[in-house]
């Protein structure tokens, strides 16, 4: 049995200002093709000013529809591939 390895390169871009934070992700595949999403978290007012709280929750919303949009991808290669339907799983 033969073993790859093969990488993704991931970016995350975060742009806050004090209640906002807004995530740009992108992963760039091996075959060039890159997919990117956007998260974002909002400071409620009576909680305190946490800048990485906020990376987080926007970033994992972005990485999330990240992948929503590499599960849709890769239905959309077996589709064309098989000639039929598949079905994705939503998780």
């Amino acid at each position: 049995m033969m073993h790859t390895t093969v990488g993704w390169h991931v970016e995350l871009e975060f742009m806050e200002d004090d209640q906002h934070t807004r995530a740009v992700a992108m992963v760039r595949l091996p075959d060039g093709s890159e997919v990117r999403a956007h998260g974002h978290a909002t400071r409620h007012q009576v909680d305190n000013n946490q800048p990485r709280v906020g990376e987080e929750i926007a970033g994992a919303r972005a990485l999330n529809e990240i992948a929503m949009r590499l599960l849709e991808k890769a239905h959309e290669e077996i589709d064309q591939d098989s000639g039929r339907i598949s079905h994705p799983i939503h998780v």
